[in-house]
This record gives C-alpha cells, structure tokens and sequence, in this order.
C-alpha cells in the first residue's frame, strides 16, 4: 500500500512508523528541511521537503498513484485543502485532521463540499473518552462487549474479592473458562502475564465464551453504574476542554473550566451556555480553594503540557476528588502515572494514530475494533494465508509485552487459546493491545514478502 503522509508532526509520525512497520510504501512530506533531515536518521522512508498546497508539487509525486493521503498538518484549512486537490487529482482516499469546534459544526458539509474520505479529531476523540468515563462510569457497553461466541466484560475487584491478591495463572483456575485479558490500575491500562498479581481496587476486562460472561455478569455488574455526577473542574480551555465542558454541561452537570490566557477566556465565554469560565493559573493553590475544589465530583487536567497536567492530577489527588483524569502524550511517564492512582489516563497522539491506522487497513480485514479507557483496543480480524502468526503454537509467537491474542473463532467454534493453540488461515482473532504498541503489533503479524492488512 502506498501513503502520502503530509506533515512530520508527532501524530504524522507516528503513523508513519505503523505504516512502515507494516511494509507500506510512505512518503512523508513538510516544509521543514531540518526535520526531515533527522528523521533520515532514524527512518528509512522518502521525504520530501515541499509545500503540499502547491498542485505542482502533487502532480510531481503522482499522488493519483497514492492509496491514501493522510494531511495531519498543525492547521486544519490546509489539511482541508491538501486532500480536495489529492482527491481532484486522482488520490482513490484522502484522511485529514481538523480540530476547530467552528469547522467540527459543519464537518458533513466539509466531507461532501471537500470530498474528504475521513476526519479525525484529537480533542474531539479524548473528550468523547472522558465524557464516556465520567457519565457511565465503564468503558464498554453495559460493561460488556460481545463479538459471536465471545463476549468481554468490565468490573471491579471488589464484585469478585476471591481473585484479589492472587496471580493471573492462579486467577485463571478460578475463573475457568474465561480470562483476564486487560487490567485497568490507577488510571493505567496493563495487559497482564501469568505473573501479575491482580490487587483491591483494580478493574478487570475479563473475555471468554458468551454464556459463561452472562453468569458473570449477573454476580458481579451492577445495575445502575450511571453516575451521580453534579460538579466538574476542567484546567485548561483548550480546544479538548471545549468540546468536554459543552458535553458535560448540556448533561445537566455544573462545569467550571479554568484557562490562562484571557482571550482564549472570552472565547470560551461566547461559545459555551451554563459554564463558569475562569481566568486563572489552575496550578495556583488559592485558586482551586476559593473556587471550591473539594467539593468536586471529577477534576480533568487538559493543559498543553504534560508536567503541568500531572502535578493538577496529583494536587486534586490530595484533594480526594473521586475522578481525576489527565492528559499526558508523553509515553515515557506511563510507570509514573500508574504510581499517581489517578482516575484514568489519556494519550490523544495514541487515540488519533489508532483512528487513522484503522480507518487505513480495516478495510479487508479488520471486523470490529473497541477502545478500552483511550488507552488500549479490542481488534477482530481474519487471518490471511500469508501472515507470520499461522500454523505455529502461539507460544512460539514472541508476543511483544502489551499484546495478546484473547480468543479465536474457527467456524463455529469458539476457542480461548493457550500456548498450545495454533491459529490456522480463515481464523477470526481477536487481540487486545496497548495502543502504544500498535506499530510492533503491525511489525509482528506481516508476512516477509507480503502486507498484513493488504
């Protein structure tokens, strides 16, 4: 498959590593000479230092002879512009990034006047997520997900106490049939090994035949877990702050968003109804008391950096508000975030790379995808002659850490694999992995001489 990707930002490359690691053909494309130069370094791809705009500049690299066209520059009238010329000139998909609540209003009308293919929306993306959270209190529906024979569900350690303290391999003895795939700890989503030992206060994701997760799930889900949720604190207004106080408040909750810059105040001022808009430095101790801090139900930290966005976390913490969620796209904080004990924690570089990468190679193969707290996703696919995975114990595999393989269908049966299981062409796999790990999930199931998902 062969993709333009226009702008060598995090997220653009981002994807360009899935991609690569996926023996695409990328081109990757920015007006910045010095960056692409350090990305030769550690790449091995084509760049081109050019301005995209230019029709020129698209004929010259023959973009009708393109699959795709990803424009994830830092300015959405570009990205928009970028593919209506791609599409005019032949590209068969073009995908472009747009975050602009003013543009987000209208984003039908874009599609089909700009002939754009798909939209993602970062900001729009963490929001859904959060507002998700915080109103339904679980990430799957109903607290649990089915797929055919399989179904996957979300509960507390406490619904189950037995498997407290006790090791996966052990916790799996117990549970039979079934097993614990993901663990949601202090706001960090970990894909367990035999080892792990599970702890009070941990969410499980636990996946196995239909019928025995319904007998689960009548010992351990509770009825109503919509929550009783009235007093909302945001730091930081913005474009993610935007889109989560305007869900939030037109749910009936009482939003206060505080915001430093003060013309970005008067923004929010005029285009938000029943939010308190504050002026203010979020990461100033007085402020958060005389605005009443500790009778919030959730506090979310959406500044532009993620040193700021973990102290507000961890000052709310201290505060013993309930929900405490954080932005942070710097993966190296991930160990420091899970000894927070924060509520939940979210990477919109991750979310987005993820959005794009699906909407690029779900085509042939993928059925479904499910997102588990932003943090990790539910992949169902069908396995293709060629990949590397088949015909061997899974065992064997080398899963990279923060992959695993959950269940398998094989016409009609169902099969929750172990290390003996061997996947077999035409198999529906379902896999569970981090989101930071899809480029070595990519890497892992490609054939040698030929594409995973093309």
């Amino acid at each position: 498959m062969k993709v333009a990707i226009i702008g060598a930002g995090k997220l653009g490359i981002t994807i360009t590593e899935a991609l690569l690691s996926g023996d695409n053909e990328v081109t990757l494309v920015d007006k910045n000479s010095d960056l692409l130069q350090k990305i030769n370094g550690q790449l091995d791809l084509l760049t081109v230092n050019a301005n995209a705009k230019q029709i020129s500049f698209m004929k010259e690299i023959k973009i009708w002879t393109y699959d795709y066209l990803v424009a994830v520059t830092d300015n959405d009238e570009k990205n928009m512009v970028i593919c209506s010329f791609a599409k005019h000139l032949g590209c068969p998909k073009v995908i472009a990034r747009i975050r602009d609540p003013e543009h987000v209003k209208q984003i039908q009308i874009i599609k089909e006047a700009l002939n754009i293919d798909f939209i993602v929306n970062p900001d729009m993306s963490i929001s859904n997520e959060i507002y998700k959270y915080l109103v339904e209190k679980y990430t799957l529906n109903n607290g649990c997900y089915s797929s055919g024979k399989i179904a996957v569900i979300e509960f507390s350690t406490d619904k189950l106490p037995v498997l407290v303290d006790k090791p996966i391999h052990n916790v799996t003895k117990i549970l039979g049939d079934m097993q614990v795939t993901a663990i949601s700890r202090n706001g960090k989503v970990i894909i367990p090994r035999g080892d792990t030992i599970i702890l009070n206060g941990d969410r499980l994701y636990v996946l196995g035949l239909d019928e025995h997760i319904q007998k689960l799930n009548d010992i351990v889900h509770d009825k109503n877990q919509y929550t009783d949720l009235q007093r909302v604190m945001i730091a930081g207004g913005g474009k993610s702050g935007f889109y989560l106080a305007q869900k939030l408040s037109a749910f009936g909750v009482a939003v206060k968003i505080i915001e430093i810059d003060k013309l970005r105040c008067q923004y929010l001022s005029e285009h938000l109804d029943n939010v308190m808009v504050l002026h203010g430095d979020a990461t100033d101790p007085n402020l958060l008391e005389e605005e009443n801090i500790n009778e919030m139900d959730a506090f979310i930290t959406l500044t532009g950096f993620d040193e700021e966005n973990l102290l507000l976390a961890l000052m709310a913490k201290q505060h013993n508000i309930e929900d405490v969620v954080a932005k942070v796209s710097r993966k190296s904080y991930a160990d420091l975030i899970e000894n927070m004990g924060i509520s939940m924690a979210l990477n919109p570089l991750d979310m987005s790379a993820t959005n794009i990468l699906r909407y690029i190679q779900g085509s042939t193969h993928i059925i479904f995808s499910q997102l588990i707290q932003g943090q990790a996703e539910f992949i169902e696919l069908v396995a293709d002659q060629k990949m590397r995975l088949l015909n061997q114990p899974l065992k064997n595999l080398e899963l990279p850490e923060g992959v695993i393989i959950a269940a398998v269908h094989r016409g009609d049966e169902a099969i929750i694999p172990n290390g003996d299981t061997v996947i077999k062409n035409g198999d529906r796999i379902i896999i569970l992995s981090l989101l930071s790990n899809i480029p070595r999930l990519e890497k892992l199931f490609r054939s040698k001489r030929s594409r995973f998902f093309k």
